[in-house]
């Protein structure tokens, strides 16, 4: 029985990344996300989670939405960036390589452009998270 995940066996145990956010496929099973896409989730959630939220991880986050009201400055952006940046290597930095990073906030939208690669595939991505608090 290779292949299995039993313990004594060669192969790696079969992997399944949950889609996020958590929902049911069209044939009503959990949806599932390919690895590239589940690090893209991973990423989000890492963004948009303010640390205390999560009760047996109240480290975990970042604070972004936080500062979304705060008036706009050099000081902020700096923070933001810096902010962002520990968050992303702390909790993800087994997992993707930073490229590059922007922060803004606008008004009450906070926009991170983030360029990365993935480590276990070496898939290099560019993708956009935006968050924001109903005005």
């Amino acid at each position: 029985m290779s292949g299995t995940g039993y313990p004594g066996n060669r192969a790696e145990p079969v992997r399944t990344d949950l889609a996020f956010p958590f929902r049911t496929d069209s044939r009503g099973r959990t949806a599932e996300a390919a690895y590239d896409d589940h690090v893209r989730d991973l990423i989000e959630q890492l963004l948009f989670t303010a640390p205390g939220e999560r009760v047996m991880h109240p480290d975990f986050g970042c604070g972004l939405l936080d500062l979304v009201f705060a008036p706009n400055s050099p000081e902020l952006a700096a923070t933001l960036q810096l902010s962002v940046q520990a968050a992303l290597q702390q909790w993800l930095g087994d997992v993707i390589e930073v490229a590059s990073l922007d922060v803004t906030s606008e008004e009450n939208v906070v926009r991170v452009e983030l360029a990365y690669l993935v480590r276990r595939t070496g898939s290099r991505r560019q993708d956009v998270f935006e968050g924001g608090v109903a005005a």
